[in-house]
């Protein structure tokens, strides 16, 4: 049985990260909340695309009884 002394630095190594790994860059979480719309659109497709599937939709209310 381990020893409850063991188990603290064992815990460690098993959450250390590989020898050379790269960490993701930390920003502010003030960076992070900020919403400000993208500019331009990241894919201005997919508005038309939303809007011909809602029309679509529509349609197929209206025509079920």
């Amino acid at each position: 049985m381990l020893r409850p002394a063991l188990l603290l630095p064992l815990a460690l190594a098993a959450c250390s990260a590989a020898p050379g790994a790269d960490f993701p860059k930390l920003a502010p979480t003030e960076t992070l909340l900020l919403e400000e719309p993208l500019s331009p659109s990241p894919a201005p497709g997919l508005e038309a695309r939303a809007e011909a599937l809602r029309a679509r939709a529509a349609a197929l209310r209206t025509a079920t009884p």
